[in-house]
């Protein structure tokens, strides 16, 4: 048996509020599904589980504010172990007291299972299927009979493997009358659907293989026309709808914090160097005349990218300063700083950045760029960082001196890349140019690393080709 808890997705986080659970009771999950949706002071991300299993009894209502590190759910594990999600603890000892039921078996007929809902293969003139509610839902969407199955899992259990090679080895099975599939609910979306008078066939789903969430209830029911007497919204729903208004003074707060401690607790050094942009801008105009619309690349690609490959070249200011004293990150893994459209910001991790080819890295970066926006990031891609870039080129700024992010130990800054009069071998010309600068941690790392640092972001900028 195992434990999903509150993670902790960064150093300011010391609790957060569990808005739904995206599988239900009884459902199998896997290492790196995501199973539930938590609000923190800066967003609303999906957290995955660490831990492969069935979906047990949850312990958390949606709605609930909880400690960081507080048992959200139980996870049956095949080994039968205790662990948290995210990492791993050694067993220990259960508490003394009535068992709790079991979740890996359905219960008996006679005793009504709580959630579920009658289904075919139960009907009169059925066998008894061993299956879970996911299972049921799979068969449904996928035109399988259940009670004509045998389950290759224990006991008899149909898996998801029986479902797909039943539905492999019938394609033509249904008829052009067949119901059409539902659409995937999460429990939450299908309470607040109920609240809010909302018609789940009308409402778009954007989670997992389009499943319908309860921020797409809420969208759908914003956009309603107004009716006498509305049912009264539920704190989850009105948070869901509002992320913006109700989150903004939370971050700003949550930020203060963080921000506060690094200024009194990190000495800071910082360091600064222009960098010519001509070579790779030279670079990068040739190559994007010569790709389609979808693969260009922004001048914003290569910097990461440079960034990225000299933190792996220094890697004295790639990792955490904890216990006093430094420990190297395990990998390249950049936090990029992302300014919300409500005000705040947050700083998703592009994950092995320095192995990332540069279109590779321009794809993700749009893409945590967008989910960090609209609420959609995963627990996965904000905590973790190794060294944070934030890039204000955008917005018109030349230079940005940041402040480090604890335990990390430096933060890098690009501005705008500018037509600067500059010489080259004795001849004054104008030239594209972008400032960097460096903040970092004096604890960790002294101003002649951090040069060697910059050297390098200048170095690696000018061979464009081998980025």
């Amino acid at each position: 048996m195992g434990e999903f808890t509150m993670p902790s997705l960064g150093a300011d986080m010391d609790e957060g509020t569990l808005v739904e659970w995206l599988v239900e009771p009884g459902a199998p999950i896997r290492r790196g599904d995501p199973v539930a949706v938590v609000e923190t002071a800066k967003s609303t991300i999906e957290v995955e589980c660490f831990e492969s299993g069935t979906m047990g009894r949850p312990l958390v209502e949606p709605g609930t504010t909880v400690p960081v590190g507080t048992p959200l759910a139980l996870i049956e594990t095949a080994a039968g172990t205790r662990g948290k999600a995210g990492r791993a603890r050694k067993p220990r000892k259960e508490p003394q007291g009535p068992p709790a039921p079991e979740r890996t078996r359905p219960a008996e007929p006679a005793e009504p299972v709580r959630t579920r809902e009658p289904v075919a293969s139960e009907a009169p003139g059925h066998g008894h299927v061993e299956a879970g509610p996911l299972i049921r839902h799979l068969a449904e969407e996928g035109g399988v009979d259940l009670a004509a199955l045998r389950g290759s899992g224990p006991g008899g259990r149909v898996t998801r493997a029986d479902i797909e090679r039943a539905a492999a080895a019938a394609p033509t099975a249904r008829t052009p009358t067949a119901r059409a599939p539902r659409a995937r609910v999460t429990p939450l979306a299908r309470r607040r659907a109920a609240e809010l008078g909302v018609d789940l066939s009308s409402v778009a789903g954007t989670g997992k293989d389009a499943a319908i969430r309860a921020e797409d209830v809420s969208r759908a029911a914003s956009g309603l026309a107004a009716t006498p007497s509305p049912p009264p919204r539920t704190t989850a729903a009105v948070r869901a709808s509002r992320p913006s208004e109700d989150q903004a003074p939370a971050m700003r707060r949550a930020i203060a914090r963080l921000m506060s401690r690094a200024n009194r607790d990190v000495p800071h050094y910082y360091l600064s160097t222009t960098v010519d942009m001509a070579v790779p801008m030279d670079w990068l105009h040739d190559r994007n005349r010569r790709s389609p619309m979808s693969e260009r690349l922004l001048p914003a690609a290569l910097l990461l990218k440079a960034a990225a490959l000299a933190a792996h070249e220094v890697p004295e200011l790639n990792g955490f300063w904890t216990d006093d004293r430094f420990t190297a990150g395990e990998g390249v893994h950049l936090g990029v700083a992302v300014s919300l459209r409500g005000g705040g910001l947050i700083a998703p991790v592009l994950r092995g950045a320095d192995t990332l080819e540069v279109p590779a890295l321009m794809s993700a970066l749009k893409d945590l760029v967008s989910r960090a926006r609209t609420g959609r990031l995963r627990g996965s891609e904000v905590s973790g960082a190794t060294l944070t870039v934030t890039n204000l080129g955008d917005q018109g700024v030349e230079t940005v001196f940041g402040v480090v992010h604890p335990p990390q130990v430096a933060l890098v800054g690009f501005g705008r890349v500018v037509d600067r009069p500059w010489a080259v071998d004795g001849l004054l010309g104008v030239r594209p140019v972008v400032t960097v600068t460096l903040s970092a941690d004096h604890r960790a790392t002294d101003g002649a690393v951090g040069a060697r640092y910059l050297t390098a972001v200048d170095r690696l900028l000018q061979n464009p080709e081998k980025l």
